[in-house]
């Protein structure tokens, strides 16, 4: 058994929870150079991926803890030619499927494979509301295609749900963004704030929108949020560096989530991994209930045993598990510390300084983008 923590008192069985959510990342190939991208900056060194059958297993073990809701992510799932073998075996057992896509390399011949075996839920991501801005964040042309995925989409019945990141370079197009999606009929909309792992850590000083970009989003969210209810439903929050109390980040570490990363390794999020010192176990030779329930690296920051006293003694702590791990590790350098957007964090002023720096870059120039060159995809 992966390292072991049934000795350890401090952990009890509700603070295991249940994993009612499993993200499957199927791979983290994609077509797209997205400089916010939050897959591992050495994502390259990551090349080995699950077979059909070793996720199948998964699945199945997954569904024996209690879990209901199974959502394919990437990268790109759609470079899985066995994408859609996977949500029928994963409908057949009673999930909830999502896919989360940019339906770049997936034709209108692909989709109806994958409509046909049975996904429940779509949920597309757009980079901007015109085809010159989103084609640049993407690297690659693929506008006008989104947009023909999402009409085949609608037509089919499935809920119309698109995704778009927030960040300084299309913050400012954001009333366009929602126009955009009322057009294209859409039933929710996602303005996902870029969350600052990976690439999009490198990027942080590009990325980051401004106090006075971030205030008139805030306004003109609010606003269709109210005027569009009942027809469209939007989804809109603030980045953690403008927060004063952080948030329960993935609901708590090992209660909800459970990400299975492309080569096995089991995490309680998709940026885990990034944490020295924890060994995370792979489904690949180990029982996923053991994983849940025994492993050190899922116990590692269950109940308050962990925390320092800045959280420990907080009225807080059982609302927001004290924050963000990898936030905390990022930008304090100790996955134990208080998560830095809590205002009672000594490092809260990282958060300050990290705005400050922002204001004075552009976006644009500079960006280290992610490089797909080898394992681009082509319309077929």
């Amino acid at each position: 058994m992966a390292g072991s923590n049934k000795d350890n008192a401090k952990i009890s069985l509700a603070d295991s929870g249940r994993p009612l959510w499993l993200v499957s990342e199927l791979s983290y190939r994609c077509p797209l150079q997205c400089s916010y991208c939050s897959n591992p900056v050495d994502f390259s060194r990551h090349k080995a991926e699950l077979n059909t059958e070793q996720w199948v297993d998964v699945f199945k073990q997954a569904r024996e803890l209690g879990t209901v809701q199974l959502g394919f992510s990437g990268g790109e799932p759609a470079v899985r030619k066995d994408l859609e073998e996977l949500i029928q075996e994963a409908r057949a057992m009673g999930f909830y499927t999502n896919l989360i896509t940019s339906m770049v390399g997936v034709s209108e011949a692909r989709l109806g494979r994958i409509l046909d075996s049975g996904i429940d839920h779509i949920q597309v991501s757009f980079q901007a509301a015109d085809a010159s801005l989103n084609d640049l964040i993407a690297g690659t042309e693929c506008f006008e295609h989104k947009i023909k995925m999402c009409k085949a989409i609608k037509a089919a019945g499935l809920p119309m749900v698109l995704n778009v990141v927030i960040h300084k370079g299309n913050i400012d197009q954001i009333e366009q963004i929602i126009q955009f999606a009322e057009e294209l009929d859409a039933d929710y909309l996602e303005l996902a704030t870029a969350q600052y792992y990976g690439f999009a850590l490198l990027n942080r000083d590009r990325l980051l929108p401004s106090r006075a970009q971030l205030t008139r989003a805030e306004k003109i969210a609010k606003q269709y949020q109210d005027s569009l209810a009942g027809k469209m439903k939007i989804f809109y929050i603030i980045p953690d560096y403008y927060e004063k109390k952080p948030k329960p980040c993935m609901h708590g570490w090992g209660k909800v989530f459970l990400t299975v990363a492309p080569d096995g390794t089991a995490l309680p999020c998709h940026s885990a991994r990034e944490l020295p010192g924890i060994d995370f176990p792979n489904v690949v030779g180990n029982n996923l209930s053991d994983i849940w329930y025994e492993s050190s690296a899922f116990n590692h920051f269950r109940g308050d045993h962990w925390m320092k006293e800045t959280c420990r003694s907080c009225p807080e702590k059982d609302k927001d598990f004290g924050g963000c791990r990898c936030q905390a590790y990022l930008l304090a350098q100790d996955a134990e510390e208080a998560d830095p957007a809590c205002e009672k964090s000594p490092h809260h002023h990282l958060m300050e300084e990290a705005i400050s720096a922002s204001e004075a870059k552009p976006f644009g120039e500079g960006l280290i983008y992610r490089n797909s060159a080898n394992s681009k995809l082509f319309l077929k």
